[in-house]
């Protein structure tokens, strides 16, 4: 009996696969300048099986990767932001831990602040715990998704035909829908000299033609193409067109801000988080009874951002950390302030991070890490 010939099964997901999920809900672009977010080291083509979710990728949740067989360690905080000299098992800082990741083939990606910025990232998910009601960013990222309105002049009778070869370049897509374009009938004029060679009319005549206006959307990227496109579809030895530069709405941005579902006090509010989040030590600035309907919430470390935004008497400010002088600057103008701990404020994002991404990843086990706790300690 001749035996059936075993194959090999390709592995449902790999490495990259996690990387494209997590760029769909956290794109680079939102990052700041200074971050380093992305796969920070590992294989895209690797096989994915499991992904462990942390804040910090400490030696104790390097251990747990590896003895786990996690293939990806998504990190919120990069093991680094700045260029690293050398690799070593017994450095002292993450590049110890990231090293060991490395020879035991567990990939490391970071999000940081790309996810702080992102819809249903780190700061979405602490406003939600506040009651926050339609939340908005404190600041916008400037995009980087460059776009063009491409406008030119077609004889009716070719109207198709170019369009069509615009279409088939990449021109007029709009969200999830393509063939998207403006059209307005018109009267073209031209004299060509005695060097042309005219589709319609004659050399050295006034001519006027029907010819209807067409605007389309174009990326960046597909620009090129889609003018070489344009030239070869057109009938006119010199197609006249038009290129505007577009500004893209701001999508995104880093922080939040909006009003209370419910009006509370400045300590009823900080006891709620507290409870809710397990935060072992809590900083109040501002009077404990002080009445509060409106909350700006920065995760981490809020810096002078929340200067930026619309502060007065009844607005909190609820961060992870807030600068000395930050907060005389709050008590002065009037406003409150909770400081939950750097690690408290984006730790309540993991849970939801790991939802998201084994709803992407439906073939991979997506779990928080156990051993990645809180680096403070009370006593």
């Amino acid at each position: 009996m001749a035996r059936r010939k075993t194959v090999a099964k390709e592995p449902p997901h790999r490495v990259g696969d996690a990387c494209a999920a997590l760029e769909r809900l956290a794109p680079a672009r939102l990052a700041q300048s200074w971050d380093n977010v992305g796969l920070l080291a590992g294989d895209v083509a690797a096989p994915l099986g499991s992904v462990l979710c942390c804040i910090d990728l400490t030696p104790a949740v390097a251990d747990e990767a590896i003895s786990g067989r996690y293939a990806l360690v998504v990190a919120y905080h990069p093991p680094w932001f700045k260029p690293i000299s050398r690799l070593r098992p017994d450095a002292a800082g993450a590049e110890g831990a990231v090293f060991r990741c490395i020879t035991a083939g567990v990939a490391v990606y970071s999000p940081h602040t790309a996810l702080d910025a992102a819809a249903g990232g780190t700061n979405d998910v602490l406003a939600d715990v506040c009651g926050m009601v339609n939340p908005q960013p404190i600041e916008y990222v400037e995009s980087d998704r460059r776009r063009f309105k491409l406008v030119t002049f077609v004889p009716q009778r070719n109207l198709d035909e170019v369009g069509g070869a615009l279409f088939q370049a990449g021109a007029g897509v709009i969200g999830n829908y393509t063939h998207c374009s403006y059209r307005l009938m018109g009267l073209g004029t031209f004299m060509g000299n005695e060097a042309t060679h005219p589709a319609v009319g004659r050399r050295g005549r006034l001519e006027q033609v029907e010819e209807v206006r067409i605007e389309m959307v174009v990326s960046a990227s597909r620009l090129p193409g889609v003018v070489a496109a344009l030239r070869k579809a057109h009938p006119y030895e010199e197609p006249a067109f038009d290129i505007y530069p577009l500004s893209p709405p701001p999508d995104a941005g880093i922080g939040r801000q909006g009003r209370l579902a419910k009006p509370t006090t400045l300590s009823a509010l900080a006891k709620r988080l507290k409870k809710s989040l397990a935060a072992r030590h809590v900083q109040v600035v501002g009077a404990m009874d002080h009445d509060v309907n409106r909350a700006v919430i920065v995760v981490g470390s809020a810096g002078s951002l929340p200067l930026s935004a619309k502060l007065d008497e009844h607005t909190v400010i609820v961060s992870g950390e807030i600068h000395h002088h930050d907060a005389l600057s709050f008590l002065r103008g009037g406003s409150s302030a909770i400081a939950l701990g750097h690690w408290t404020s984006e730790r309540p994002v993991l849970a939801s991070l790991a939802k998201r991404l084994s709803e992407l990843l439906p073939n991979a086990k997506v779990e928080v890490s156990r051993t990645d706790v809180e680096p403070f300690q009370t006593v």
